[in-house]
């Protein structure tokens, strides 16, 4: 069984169709896991919704997603980011917004624990670093952990003698998903932060037992065209094309 990873779609369409057009040219895979805030900053909220509702897939929400049906208050947002929300919660249709309010907050795929932040705070948590990842390991019994929200990829691994290690998920390394316990962020789709602004995903094979990064390039600047022409903030635009 192949499943593909994604994350932070973020509402930009051309790197989420990029990203599938990229899996399919790989040979495809059975299932897609979702971990949240499919919506904001980009400029294609509903198609977004709508493509991913289109697929086999398990998806939990985001932050983002939870303030755009209304779940949390945009105060919790910097003033970018609230702006933006303001106008995806215009955009949304009940289709969309019924979707949304449908995912949950933590979802398990056999060995896996899907969430958006992290398993001690399934919303909100970045969890970026060894002491936040040696704590969350108490916080979900299954031997792996996918999050996403902080927009970068990395690993954290339980070794042998119980330290917890850091590895930084490059593209093309292959994860194996063995003995050890492991916390893992396959980047994001659709607004990266890494200095690289190639859509990040990745790809579970069940019989290899390998996750194996990949880096997608696609049309940034027709994406902040539309985000221009949507008067969504400029910052947002800008930090498209720099992956930052």
């Amino acid at each position: 069984m192949y499943v593909a990873i994604l994350a932070d779609i973020h509402a930009n369409l051309a790197a989420f169709a990029a990203v599938l057009k990229d899996i399919e040219q790989r040979g495809g895979v059975d299932e897609y896991w979702c971990l949240g805030d499919v919506v904001n900053y980009g400029p294609d909220p509903v198609k977004c919704v709508e493509l991913l509702r289109r697929l086999k897939h398990v998806a939990v929400v985001g932050n983002h997603d939870l303030a755009a049906i209304g779940k949390l208050s945009l105060n919790l947002f910097n003033p970018d980011a609230a702006v933006a929300m303001k106008w995806t919660i215009n955009q949304l249709n009940q289709e969309a917004v019924n979707y949304l309010t449908s995912l949950p907050q933590i979802a398990k795929q056999g060995e896996f624990t899907l969430v958006h932040g992290s398993p001690r705070e399934p919303v909100w948590e970045y969890l970026v670093s060894k002491g936040q990842a040696k704590e969350n390991f108490n916080f979900f019994k299954s031997r792996y952990c996918l999050v996403g929200h902080s927009h970068e990829s990395l690993v954290f691994r339980v070794e042998e003698d119980k330290h917890v290690s850091y590895i930084k998920f490059a593209e093309g390394l292959g994860q194996v998903a063995g003995d050890h316990r492991l916390i893992l962020n396959p980047g994001s789709v659709g607004q990266p932060r890494d200095g690289d602004p190639r859509a990040s995903y990745a790809i579970y094979d069940s019989q290899s037992r390998v996750i194996k990064l990949y880096r997608v390039a696609y049309d940034v600047g027709t994406v902040q065209l539309r985000m221009v022409k949507a008067n969504l903030p400029m910052r947002l635009v800008v930090r498209l094309e720099k992956g930052l």
